[in-house]
């Protein structure tokens, strides 16, 4: 019986990789929204498939289907945030994006989970793969975290330049939210400075990629310092890439691994660095500028006493100067 609802699944999924891959766009469409949503649909319900297990044939379509799922999810939020950016006030206007109380939803548990394993109100949190819609990091400042200030990552320029759009006319978030171009594993010593981490789920399209960048943020992150990695479970990975708590994570204790049953598609980990494995301790050498103090509560104090810092990541101190 589950052989042949794996079975099942495997075909159906099979059905939908054809007809999205044999797309012209990925832009959002009739035709291309339809076809994702009953991928999403398809892969939603629990199912005991392990992706892992499948032929190489079916793994192959399955890393081609999350290229195509990450690219069409990217064109769809830049389409949105566009949308929103035309707003005067883009923020009174997040529930125009479908899948707003998605983010609502999974934002709440992050943050929930979050609480249940650290009784410290993190001052800084970098979001690693922010894009052009950071509504995790505009939920969690907004209705979470209201004290926090917020570094989101994101190796496409423009991504972040109509991010910052969405934030630029609000009061409150233009003074907590920060936004770097990078590629993350150029983001070395800046990255002790953060409480907390979040991982997006597309960050890393495949196994070696997504533990190369884990891999980095153990050696960089600061001892005890929170990690949170998106991940996929079930019939779910075939929408992403799927994050081993028990191998993927060996800088890290791994608290707790979450995965959700609703149309939350993602599941959470949240793994705190181990002290034993740290590779810098504060106090931070500041490049011949004496002693750096971990900033307590000023986020102008982090910029300008922090990051630049950091000579050799000139990029994020050209942006927080």
């Amino acid at each position: 019986m589950v052989w042949k609802q794996e079975e099942e699944l495997v075909t159906k999924v099979w059905d939908l990789y054809s007809q999205i891959s044999s797309l012209e766009s990925l832009n959002p469409s009739k035709d291309v929204d339809m076809l994702f949503t009953n991928l999403v649909l398809t892969c939603m319900p629990p199912n005991p498939i392990d992706v892992t297990k499948l032929s190489n044939k079916v793994q192959e379509m399955r890393s081609n289907l999350i290229s195509l799922c990450g690219e069409a999810e990217g064109l769809l939020e830049s389409h949105f945030s566009s949308i929103l950016g035309s707003y005067q006030n883009p923020i009174d206007h997040l529930n125009l994006f479908p899948y707003y109380p998605n983010y609502l939803k999974l934002s709440h548990l992050e943050f929930t989970i979050l609480t249940q394993h650290s009784t410290q109100v993190p001052n800084q949190v970098a979001f690693v793969g922010s894009g052009p819609l950071p509504l995790t990091s505009i939920v969690l400042a907004l209705f979470h975290l209201p004290n926090t200030c917020f570094h989101n990552f994101d190796i496409d320029p423009s991504a972040n330049s109509k991010a910052q759009a969405l934030v630029s006319s609000n009061p409150d978030l233009s003074k907590r939210m920060f936004f770097h171009t990078s590629d993350i594993l150029n983001v070395t010593n800046a990255l002790a400075q953060f409480d907390v981490v979040f991982l997006a789920a597309l960050v890393g399209m495949n196994k070696e990629e997504k533990v190369k960048v884990i891999e980095h943020l153990d050696k960089y992150m600061a001892p005890g310092a929170i990690l949170m990695v998106r991940s996929a479970h079930g019939a779910r990975a075939f929408l992403y890439p799927v994050v081993d708590p028990s191998d993927d994570l060996r800088g890290f204790e791994v608290l707790s691994v979450y995965h959700p049953s609703d149309e939350v598609i993602n599941s959470v980990v949240i793994a705190r660095k181990k002290h034993q494995m740290a590779i810098n301790q504060y106090p931070i050498e500041n490049k011949g500028k004496g002693t750096m103090i971990l900033p307590c509560k000023c986020c102008d104090e982090f910029q300008l006493q922090a990051f630049n810092s950091m000579v050799e990541e000139l990029a994020i101190e050209e942006q927080l100067s």
